[in-house]
């Protein structure tokens, strides 16, 4: 018997569960970053899997076919004719997919991602969570290398390609496990926070702003959520948090953890210490409680990331890693795939690629690329298409990130209809301002319009800082 699409799931809240012998593994929307890699760990262990989408394309296509996952496209009632003994239900999926309702119908046992990955990843381990608005990819993508490099064999899911590992995902040996804790909600059965979801023995707050407009009502809004993580956090588990933002300050108070702040502040538990720029290296000193813990290189531009690598750096402390072995890792970090990702040189012309697109990330971005890049002409593009930048809560704000930049081209989102009109951003409005802060800028339809009007205004020497997610 056929489900009928048209109709929306009620699901059993005692089904909402993970039994001891859950082997076969079914998830819904399985194309996503996250998805593809719990898919993967899944198999790693043993369980026999399966997933559906309806964006079947390399590379996750490849990646899942490689490891023996079986992968469906489209999403219908008879995918889950096997009767799985466990389906996972990925945030993209709506309470009317045919396969939610035919799960419902069915009466199987189900379990959001982050669920599966407390269970199946983290069960048994100490898990080392990073939250917030910005960073939270580079500050697990550090810390993850910390620990590899000193020799714990640390197991991570983490929301981009880390390139020192090729991979967002691995099962290692050791006892840590580090998770990128994210604000979003977790699924159409459960409108919280994933990070929520998580047991964590330290956690990093970077920031709080606000974002994710269609989750979230205002910066109120998303405030109550991390002040709800940071009050349900264990007494014997740590609370390192940046101590700039005045938001981080506001969430938490209520907290029963151990806090260390960290940043710039003289009283801060952890604070960067001297700083020096010779292209591609950086040297910086971290220091803890006053007392130098050591003189530390990388190759990552910009202080955002020094902030980034002093949060993973006082965590790995917290582990026992030495100061010698965060070092060495720091040294060789090779950085996460479109985080000012370097993709190549032509006729004098650096491209670098980069996820920016909240305005803080866009700003830091430019900054970073300014100060590394002295004396050449920074070519900002970016297209904003997330769920918060096609909306109009940033239109005022945006224009001021686009400072450290000499032109700007900008793509309009190609996804308008899916805002409500009287909500939609204008990237003409954008550009009209950007022009008149001085910044000459340029506003295109669609991609091949914008690079058949970017290509002919370079010239050798221009740095292109490429922003979307």
């Amino acid at each position: 018997m056929a489900a009928d699409a048209d109709s929306a799931a009620v699901l059993d809240p005692a089904r909402n569960r993970i039994a001891p012998g859950a082997r076969r593994v079914h998830l819904i929307g399985v194309c996503g970053t996250a998805m593809g890699a719990l898919a993967a760990m899944l198999k790693e262990r043993g369980c026999e899997v399966s997933g559906s989408d309806t964006q079947v394309y390399p590379p996750m296509s490849d990646f899942l076919a490689a490891r023996g996952i079986r992968l469906v496209e489209g999403f219908r009632p008879e995918n889950l004719a096997h009767a799985p003994d466990l389906v996972v239900v990925g945030n993209v999926v709506t309470r009317t997919n045919p396969e939610a309702v035919e799960l419902a119908r069915q009466g199987l046992d189900y379990c959001s991602m982050p669920q599966a990955i407390h269970r199946f990843a983290a069960a048994g381990k100490r898990t080392l969570m990073v939250t917030g608005t910005h960073g939270k990819t580079t500050t697990c993508a550090i810390l993850a290398w910390i620990l590899e490099v000193a020799g714990r064999s640390p197991s991570f899911v983490i929301g981009g390609i880390l390139k020192n590992f090729d991979s967002n995902y691995r099962l290692g040996k050791g006892e840590e496990i580090v998770l990128e804790g994210d604000e979003y909600d977790t699924a159409f059965f459960d409108k919280g926070p994933k990070f929520l979801h998580y047991s964590p023995h330290a956690t990093v707050l970077t920031s709080v702003e606000f974002d994710h407009a269609d989750i979230y009502r205002d910066l109120d809004h998303v405030k109550s959520a991390f002040r709800r993580l940071a009050e349900g956090l264990p007494a014997e588990s740590l609370l390192v948090a940046w101590d700039q933002d005045p938001n981080v300050s506001a969430v938490i108070g209520g907290t029963r953890a151990e806090v260390w702040r960290y940043g710039r502040r003289e009283d801060s538990a952890w604070r960067l210490g001297s700083v020096s720029v010779t292209p591609p290296w950086t040297d910086f000193e971290a220091l803890a409680s006053g007392r130098l813990t050591g003189r530390f290189r990388t190759r990552m531009i910009g202080t955002h990331n020094l902030v980034n690598a002093l949060a993973a750096l006082a965590v790995a402390a917290r582990v026992g890693v030495p100061a010698e072995a965060a070092a060495e890792a720091l040294a060789s970090f090779e950085g996460v795939r479109r985080r000012q990702e370097i993709r190549g040189e032509r006729r004098g012309v650096t491209v670098l690629d980069d996820f920016a697109h909240h305005p803080t990330a866009v700003r830091e971005t430019l900054a970073a690329v300014r100060s590394s890049y002295p004396g050449r002409r920074i070519v900002a593009v970016f297209e904003p298409r997330t769920n918060s930048s096609m909306r109009k809560v940033f239109q005022t704000v945006y224009p001021a990130a686009f400072d450290k930049a000499d032109l700007v081209f900008l793509r309009r989102p190609s996804r308008l209809d899916k805002i409500p009109e009287g909500e939609r951003f204008s990237s003409d409005e954008l550009a009209a301002e950007i022009t008149r802060r001085g910044k000459p800028t340029w506003c295109f339809p669609g991609t091949d319009e914008l690079l058949a009007g970017l290509i002919p205004r370079l010239a050798a020497g221009d740095v292109v800082v490429i922003m979307s997610n």
